[in-house]
């Protein structure tokens, strides 16, 4: 017979008394290798689900066009793709690091320039975020957890339009998790040899591993992969095996490992002569570190961010106030698009981390249950910080909290049923004061579990009251939904497994009717990385105007272009990278940017400018229709001859070179 664990001992967690832990244990039994298929089935169901949400009909989608630019200039030359540079001559690099678009790049070099080649390495990065996912929780919290975890990453809005567009957080979020899950092997393996009377060997190697996945997802989003390095290195400290001066020696390497992959690109980039390699844009000063670390860090507290710098520059293209998002605030994330997009369960999140906390505080050393909640609700609070303060953010970062809300909702699960036996106030009890206790833990969960679940429906009944577009069934079915799983709750007096298993999934269906539904509407309605579910109509709007409508017009625009080009090697010049961008991305010519990203830029210099007049390498120039703000601008309109204009808010020059002197 099966010797059963002791009183608050969950079952789904690792057992460490083997060399190798094994799978954690289902709710209900042991672990054995019969059962293990289930898991796994499950798994590539969740898998196959986030498959075709993130995958479907993605040749339809709109891309991100100024990324999307770079990616077909990368595609071209491999100078280009080595230093990341937006435009096919190589004369200014993006405004951010390239690594996640050197994916993209090789697959469009692979496969041709189509939507679908670039998107398509955003959702196989987004299902793989699904199953490291569910492997990292799982080692902490057992495969029930994990299980839960993956199906709330997948269903998630937030998740699923970031990973049907072109934006780089796609792969920095599955690095992240890959870092995690190299943190949870360390935690639990070593606790298993611990267990088995041996040193806990190979732990510095996970560190490590984990450490270079952080400095890849620097590669890909920068500053914010650093975000995450207290939450995976307090884990570790708390849980891990072995004393503390040890844990901090082991964290001091990873830390030096993490700096040197992080910074490893910017290093040899700033090495490189300038007159061989693009500007770096985003800076002054043409340096690759002040563009990470000011313009794309801490210039983003409190100064004005590339999108308002842009705005200014009047190109016809109103970007304030008519994207998604709302200014730094305590509940930004709670309410209207950003609540819509991520902020569906993450009051329940916070809830749960605690009480998760909490719960665990009297167990051992290295409980992983508890090390789970300490990761991820430490990786949940930074982010909610750090995106509650910024200046203005994008609705698609919101998609960096959905990995650790997903692994908190799973592990409060396997809390829940691991404290089922201590709670229940039939548990044997050595006196009357543990009944009694027990009794109270009894009624804390099953009140505690109703609150949650019928709190999470309110909420989300709100958030969708605030939205357009809302099918009339869904607000009533989640009531409803809410309103069962807080009966169930109530209702399990803490003798039967069959009554909580029942409220924990009448509970888990509460929480995620909204964001589910809302997940297949952004799929049904070929919604990109831009788009929130159930956004108002001027929103929807002008995000359709930024990347359907003007790449369409543009598309019409080039034939006659290349008319009036005369034989120039270059397409035209314009204002700012992001003017640029339409036209290089439909052409896969040149087409110079003026003041890179933002048109503040200060490249190229006037004299390099008036040189390439003088050398016949463009003869067109786009600008906006307001007063020239730089001397590049000034030089343009003051010596060549206006032609006519494509927009009402822009104004084309034709640059012959005696115009250049």
């Amino acid at each position: 017979m099966t010797e059963q664990p002791a009183p608050g001992t969950p079952l789904s967690e690792p057992r460490p008394a083997a060399a190798e832990p094994g799978e954690p244990g289902e709710p209900g039994g042991e672990y054995a290798g019969r059962t293990a298929w289930k898991w796994r089935a499950a798994l590539a169901l969740v898998a196959v689900v986030a498959a075709a949400s993130q995958a479907w009909a993605i040749n339809r989608d709109p891309l991100e066009g100024y990324y999307a630019a770079a990616v077909r200039s990368m595609s071209l030359s491999w100078h280009a793709f080595i230093f990341g540079a937006f435009d096919p001559a190589g004369t200014i690099t993006l405004d951010k690091l390239p690594g996640a678009f050197w994916i993209q790049a090789l697959s469009v070099r692979a496969f041709g320039v189509h939507t679908w080649a670039i998107v398509a390495p955003q959702a196989i990065e987004g299902v793989l975020a699904v199953l490291v996912l569910y492997q990292a929780v799982r080692r902490l919290a057992g495969p029930a957890a994990g299980l839960i975890a993956a199906i709330v990453l997948a269903v998630s809005p937030a998740t699923v339009a970031l990973n049907r567009g072109n934006i780089s957080d796609t792969l920095m979020i599955l690095l992240l998790v890959l870092a995690a899950d190299a943190v949870s092997a360390a935690i639990t393996k070593g606790r298993a040899a611990t267990a088995a009377g041996r040193p806990p060997t190979g732990s510095q190697g996970r560190l490590i591993l984990a450490a270079v996945w952080v400095g890849l997802a620097f590669q890909a989003k920068m500053i914010e992969a650093w975000l995450l390095l207290p939450a995976l290195g307090l884990a570790y400290l708390i849980a891990a095996p072995g004393p503390a001066l040890r844990h901090l020696r082991q964290l001091a390497v990873a830390a030096v490992v993490t700096g040197v992959v992080s910074l490893a690109w910017m290093a040899a980039v700033s090495l490189a002569p300038a007159a061989h390699r693009p500007y770096a844009d985003g800076s002054h000063d043409n340096s690759v570190f002040q563009q990470v670390f000011v313009y794309n860090g801490f210039g983003r507290l409190g100064d004005q961010t590339p999108l308002q710098l842009l705005s200014q520059q009047s190109l016809g293209i109103n970007l304030r106030g008519s994207l998604p998002g709302q200014g730094p605030a305590p509940d930004r994330l709670l309410r209207g698009d950003l609540g819509r997009d991520a902020g569906w369960l993450l009051p329940a999140a916070f809830v749960v981390a605690g009480w998760g906390a909490v719960s665990r505080r009297r167990q051992p050393r290295g409980d992983p249950l508890r090390a789970c909640f300490v990761l991820w609700g430490a990786w949940l609070l930074t982010l909610t910080v750090t995106f509650s303060v910024t200046t203005t953010i994008n609705v698609y970062y919101t998609a960096a909290l959905t990995p650790a809300v997903a692994a908190i909702l799973g592990a409060g699960a396997a809390a829940a049923w691991a404290s089922r036996r201590s709670a229940s106030a039939k548990a044997p009890s050595p006196d009357a004061a543990s009944a009694q206790a027990a009794s109270l833990r009894a009624v804390g969960l099953r009140v505690g579990l109703a609150v949650v679940a019928a709190g999470t429906a309110g909420y989300a009944a709100w958030l969708l009251s605030t939205g357009t577009g809302v099918p009339g069934w869904l607000i009533p079915a989640v009531l409803v939904a809410g309103a069962a799983a807080a009966v169930a709750a109530l209702a399990w007096r803490g003798a039967g497994d069959r009554m909580l298993a029942a409220a924990l999934g009448t509970a888990l269906l509460a929480g995620l009717l909204a964001p589910a539904v809302a997940s297949l509407g952004i799929v049904a309605d070929h919604r990109g990385s831009f788009d929130t579910p159930y956004e108002s109509a001027s929103e929807a709007a002008a995000i359709r105007m930024l990347f359907v409508q003007i790449p369409e017009q543009v598309r019409a625009l080039i034939p006659n272009l290349e008319k009036v080009q005369f034989g120039a090697p270059d397409l035209l010049a314009a204002q700012s990278s992001a003017l640029a961008s339409v036209f290089i991305y439909d052409s896969g010519q040149e087409a110079l940017p003026l003041g890179g990203f933002t048109g503040t830029i200060p490249t190229p210099a006037l004299a390099r400018v008036q040189q390439d007049v003088r050398d016949g390498q463009f003869h067109l120039a786009i600008l906006s229709a307001t007063r020239a703000r730089s001397p590049v601008l000034s030089w343009i309109t003051t010596h060549c001859r206006a032609a006519p204009s494509i927009d009402p808010a822009l104004r084309t020059y034709f640059c012959l070179p005696q115009n250049a002197g």
